[in-house]
Order: structure tokens, then sequence, then C-alpha cells
């Protein structure tokens, strides 16, 4: 195969992802160890870094699913790479849901990767690449939820346990969220490719504030409310419960009136 796609450069992993994932380590090591005077900034460090990395992760799946579809024009365009930097929207993909997590403690993510639809052939394709990126979300609240339910978490520093629980409850929301059938969101690509040409056209205009439009619905405290109650009772059978992932979410936050209420770190 000579295509641009299976050059050894397309699919090189980026030093700013590797810079990125580093900053995860050391963090989440921080946050172990209590080794930052102030625990919620190594929280905070921890969470968001290790949130971009979800991130780029889930754009990547949109991009490899879709390099395996047909598009292979994937490579050339850097998406294999990891770098958050390579995506059409920079914007979308990496500070907005980063805003998002932020502001409300909603995983988010956004549309970033341009896939030349033209040159995938089958609606089941189609869906697949769009449900690529959320599944991955899926998977990484297997990883976070497994300490646990699997109840391995003795001797775990409660700053961490805190940390990874909000991590959990942000791969929830977005796995969630991302499945929603609204324009502009993964779980509509899912479905339009088995949509009337006609509808497709009329919904269009809608795709770019889509996601706004959930974000903005999320602030109405009876939304918010069940929105959030829903994800707590998704969380409670895997041992996660609703105190775990408020004190991460206050750690995070350190900058916040209630910081320190839950921090136990020395």
């Amino acid at each position: 195969m000579t295509t641009a796609a299976a050059r050894p450069s397309d699919r090189r992993i980026s030093p700013v992802f590797l810079g990125i994932l580093a900053v995860t380590v050391v963090t989440g090591w921080a946050t172990w160890t209590g080794f930052a005077e102030q625990p919620g900034l190594a929280v905070f460090l921890f969470v968001t870094a290790a949130w971009i990395v979800t991130l780029c992760l889930h754009e990547y799946a949109h991009a490899r699913t879709a390099l395996h579809s047909g598009d292979i024009s994937i490579g050339a365009k850097g998406y294999l790479t990891l770098n958050p930097m390579k995506y059409t929207h920079a914007l979308l993909s990496i500070v907005l849901p980063v805003v998002f997590v932020i502001m409300g403690g909603i995983g988010l993510p956004g549309g970033a990767v341009f896939i030349e639809r033209g040159r995938i052939r089958g609606r089941w394709r189609h869906s697949l690449i769009s449900a690529a990126g959320p599944l991955t979300n899926v998977l990484f609240a297997i990883v976070c939820t497994a300490p646990f339910w699997l109840d391995a978490l003795d001797g775990v520093p409660a700053d961490f346990r805190f940390a990874l629980a909000f991590l959990a409850l942000l791969q929830v929301t977005a796995a969630i969220l991302n499945f929603l059938p609204v324009p502009g969101l993964d779980g509509y690509g899912v479905i339009e490719p088995w949509l009337s040409h006609g509808f497709r056209r009329q919904v269009e205009p809608f795709a770019p504030f889509g996601l706004l439009f959930v974000f903005a619905l999320l602030w109405v405290p009876e939304v918010n409310g069940a929105f959030f109650g829903a994800v707590d009772s998704l969380l409670a059978p895997l041992g996660i419960h609703e105190i775990e992932t408020y004190c991460g979410y206050d750690l995070f936050r350190f900058w916040s009136d209630t910081n320190g209420v839950c921090s136990v770190s020395p």
C-alpha cells in the first residue's frame, strides 16, 4: 500500500500527546503520594490531563475507524498521531470540553476530525465511525470504575480515589451525552446514514449548535438534577457513591470556596 496513510510518520505518536500523558502520570503520582502542598491543584492537573488524553483517544477512534472504512486521507491529516493540535476544530475538541468540566463537571467531547465521507461505502461503516468515539469513553469508564467494583481500593489514598471517581463520572457523562441523537453529536452520526436525504438536509444547519444546545439544557436545574441522578444511579452499583464524585469535583475546583472540605491529604 503506497498511500499517505501508510507512511510511518503519519502514525507516529505526537510529542504533544506524550507530553500530556507525562503530565497525567506525574500529577497522578503527586495526587497518590500527597507530594503537592495543595492537593486540589494536583487533582485538577491530573484530571484535566487525563481528560485531554481520553479526548485525543476519542478522536483517534473516529479516525482509525474511518481509515479502515475507506478514508485513506486520514493519515495525511495527522489524526493518527494523537496530536490534539491536528484536529479540525481544536476549540470544539479540546477547549470547550475542558471548559464544560470546569463549569459544571460535565464530560462532553466535541466533534473534531474531518472525515471524507464520500470515500466510505455502506451505512453500517458510517454509523460505526460515529460510534467509535463514545465507545472509547465507555471503555475508559470501565477502566476507571474497575478498582471500585473489583473492591481493589485498599490502601489507595482518598484524594486519588476521589479524583478517579470524578474521572469515571466524566467518562460516563461523555458516553451518555455523545450518544444522544442530537445533530452535531456522535449519536446523531450513528443514525444519520439511515435517515432520508431530505430530513438530513433540513437538520444540517443546526449541527454546529448541537453541542452548545445540550450544554445549555444541562444548566436547567430540573434537567441537570435528573441527568446527574441517572448518572449516580449507574455509578452506584459499580461501587462509586455520590459523595466520592462530589469530593473529586470539589478537589478539582481547588480555587472554589469549598476547597479542602473533602481533602484528607496531610
